[in-house]
């Protein structure tokens, strides 16, 4: 299967309504393709798992956890903290707040971040789980909050960019950015430098503002409205730009794939792609999950396309990340797959959380996976070969 523009905007039924804000529509659906038949010539290999609360509790919310090196830290929807260790899933401390946890966590040296359902920023201490300050939001926020240590910056979903002092909380600056009528319910979450800060938008535009002051210096449009409905001129970007050294790496929904010069905002390069979330590197190779679910490897030296496994279509794939020789990826199912980083060639697979699986596996210490289901359970597994 390849990607074509009228195949953009097609999902399922129930991924629909819970994806979209701002109005209806009366276009078709695809059914996603049941979970395919595979020979396995790898398992995932259990580490450790545990339960974080009850996940996202049945609501359509990208709590990631956060892997800090040293530390894992993880939140539930009904307001289980944890901090775990990465080797051995043992805790170093658990907290039950009072509050429902809509984003999170964003973190820095010293603090965590998330952000309440009642549109709160919360900033804790890393070692003690202590509430430090909270702070009031104009309205909810889906993405974690981001620190450059001194900064913590909120994005909120009807497209504002807040600033706050990582010390107590005070409001620096806010940047109101402009939100299409109809909007994908995704977290982008901002990127937080030491003089810069980059925000993604509903709009299929990225920009950067000053750190200090909010005020926008240049500006990206990844994907640009097409169409005569709200549905075909969507350009939402749901993913985090990936940072590689001087410049900014996005995809958008029916927009494109670019590498962008961090400082300046010029393009470097581009071509056609439509995703919901960033894409992923790993062996010199660019990996990207297309909105219809197909997962595609590019050359990073000339982006050409090496490969395409189609047979997750429609599946609401997570973005796939790289360990070793393969590559990974969750489902609205909850399954887990394992593809070849050669050819895309499904490899392996485990159903992990029968609710389902929305945030993208992490690779962390020694090549092992962390995920995190939509029903709640956490684990580390690593892969090997199947005997």
């Amino acid at each position: 299967m390849r990607v074509t523009r009228n195949r953009f905007v097609r999902f399922s039924l129930a991924s629909l309504v819970v994806l979209l804000v701002g109005c209806s529509t009366k276009d078709t659906f695809e059914q996603p393709v049941p979970v395919p038949e595979i020979d396995a010539t790898v398992e995932f290999k259990r580490i450790w798992t545990m339960s974080v609360g009850k996940g996202h509790d049945d609501q359509f919310l990208h709590l990631a956890p956060l892997y800090a090196g040293d530390v894992i830290y993880a939140a539930s929807a009904d307001g289980l903290l944890v901090a775990v260790e990465p080797g051995n899933g043992k805790a170093l401390w658990q907290r039950r707040s009072k509050d429902r946890i809509f984003a999170g966590f964003g973190g820095d040296g010293n603090q965590l971040y998330y952000i309440t359902r009642d549109a709160e920023l919360v900033a804790l201490s890393r070692e003690t789980s202590e509430e430090l300050w909270r702070a009031s939001l104009p309205t909810e926020g889906l993405a974690a909050p981001q620190s450059n240590g001194s900064l913590v910056v909120a994005q909120t979903t009807d497209g504002r960019v807040i600033g706050f002092d990582a010390a107590n909380g005070e409001r620096l600056w806010q940047y109101d950015g402009q939100v299409p009528v109809l909007s994908m319910r995704t977290a982008a979450a901002p990127l937080v430098g030491g003089d810069i800060v980059i925000a993604s938008f509903a709009n299929g535009r990225v920009i950067a503002l000053t750190a200090d002051a909010g005020q926008p210096v240049w500006q990206y449009e990844v994907g640009q409205p097409q169409g005569r409905t709200e549905l075909e001129r969507l350009v939402d970007i749901g993913g985090q730009p990936l940072v590689l050294e001087s410049a900014i790496m996005v995809a958008g929904y029916q927009g494109k794939l670019a590498l962008v010069d961090i400082r300046s905002g010029q393009e470097i390069w581009s071509r056609r792609a439509s995703s919901f979330y960033s894409p992923s590197i790993g062996g010199g190779s660019i990996f990207l999950a297309a909105a219809n679910g197909d997962i595609i490897a590019y050359r990073g030296s000339d982006r050409r396309e090496l490969w395409v496994q189609d047979r997750l279509s429609w599946r609401q794939v997570t973005r796939p990340v790289a360990s070793g020789d393969y590559v990974v990826t969750g489902d609205y199912e909850g399954y887990l797959h394992a593809l070849s980083r050669e050819d895309g060639a499904l490899q392996g697979q485990l159903k992990f959380d029968s609710d389902g699986i929305r945030v993208p596996v992490q690779v962390i210490e020694d090549g092992n996976l962390l995920v995190y289901g939509n029903g709640g359970r956490m684990a580390v597994y690593s892969l090997k070969p199947k005997k």
